[in-house]
């Protein structure tokens, strides 16, 4: 039997599904990404939502200002933010902001286009009106864009997709299957051209509708997978009580989903990788009534990762997956640097920092066997 290896070396990694929030919120936990990741997919899920080119560009402006100072706290800097590099100099850490606009049904091609232009807004998120957290702006019948994803597909801008239905009639666990009948496959024979990213997808006929996707119209699709959706089932959410920390949406499935999806993320498609969908929360407003939708997971997203892939045996598949085929299918460059892994046991911790309360990471008080590097290749050599 081989030997396990003590370390593992990835290409410096992107992340393309991230939320940050704003504020005294994006302050705490904006670092936690630039740690592991050179570039990160925002969410314009904000209150109000991102809607504009102008807003993109200013919240853009925030993220960097809110991590330089949260560096400068721990005695390193914030590069310009415009290479994604794995870093330009000693104690300087470099972090892309990829911007997206929130898609709304008084979006206007005009704006896709000033959007694309911009050269720093890199995509347009489809929120189905009501299907997570503030998504209330969101497009209620996909048709009402239509001319929107026109000038999408002509720009070559991506739309990145929360697959699920919000009709009440379907159970909320069947609602991203028939999200990809009642909708994807109606809109893609319709535009066939547009890019599109299925995100988060947590369904084995998510995973089975992405990667039998073929020929010119699959080269348009593509899909992120969480950590979570690969590591736990909905079992999870409910062992020993109801645990409002493995609440996300799209909810945990049974393991047949979870299982399919960790297939699909270590077979070595191109047509999966990474988005984490860490979405920060107040641990008051997750252990509430209405606990909010959404798992932190920034600080430790590539040990969980690597927890994913080698439980599959596919820790060789995790270079493809975390650091290739997004850049790839976003017609971006990879990053240069590195960042190294290292085969050590040590526990999530119970509990973060964050403004007025604390934040839970995923899987509090789990033990794990790979841990990042402190100083890799977040600086340069």
């Amino acid at each position: 039997m081989a030997a396990q290896p003590t370390t593992l070396v990835l290409s410096r990694p992107d992340d393309w599904h991230l939320h940050l929030r704003d504020g005294e919120a994006l302050e705490a936990v904006v670092a936690a990404t630039a740690r592991q990741f050179a570039r990160a997919i925002i969410m314009p899920n904000l209150k109000p939502p991102v809607t504009t080119t102008e807003q993109a560009l200013a919240y853009r402006e925030r993220i960097l200002a809110a991590l330089q100072r949260a560096l400068a706290s721990n005695g390193h800097s914030a590069g310009s933010g415009g290479s994604g590099s794995g870093g330009s100099s000693a104690g300087v850490v470099d972090f892309q902001p990829l911007m997206t606009l929130y898609l709304t049904e008084q979006t206007s091609p005009d704006e896709i286009r000033k959007a694309k232009a911009s050269g720093l807004v890199h995509a347009v998120k489809l929120y189905p009106a009501g299907a997570t957290t503030h998504s209330d702006a969101g497009v209620s019948d996909i048709r009402k864009v239509y001319p929107v994803l026109e000038a999408m597909q002509r720009e070559g801008m991506p739309l990145l997709i929360h697959g699920e239905v919000t009709d009440q009639e379907v159970d909320l666990f069947d609602r991203e299957a028939v999200f990809i009948d009642r909708v994807l496959i109606p809109l893609r024979a319709a535009m066939p051209n547009l890019r599109i990213v299925f995100e988060h997808i947590t369904t084995k006929q998510a995973a089975q509708y992405v990667s039998e996707a073929s020929g010119a119209l699959g080269s348009n699709l593509a899909a992120t997978i969480t950590a979570q959706h690969l590591l736990y089932n909905r079992n999870a959410i409910f062992i020993g009580g109801v645990r409002p920390h493995w609440y996300c949406l799209p909810v945990l499935k049974r393991e047949e989903h979870r299982r399919a999806l960790l297939d699909a993320a270590t077979s070595g498609s191109p047509k999966f990788f990474l988005g984490t969908d860490s979405a920060p929360h107040a641990r008051k407003l997750k252990e509430h009534a209405q606990g909010c939708a959404g798992c932190y997971t920034a600080p430790h997203a590539l040990e969980l990762y690597a927890t994913a892939f080698e439980l599959a045996g596919k820790l060789d598949r995790l270079q493809g997956f975390a650091c290739e085929f997004g850049p790839h299918f976003y017609r971006l460059p990879m990053n240069p640097g590195h960042l190294t892994l290292r085969r050590e046991t040590w526990t999530v911790p119970t509990e973060l920092p964050f403004p007025g309360d604390s934040i839970v990471p995923l899987g509090a008080g789990e033990t794990l066997h790979w841990r990042m590097v402190e100083d890799s290749d977040l600086h340069a050599h």
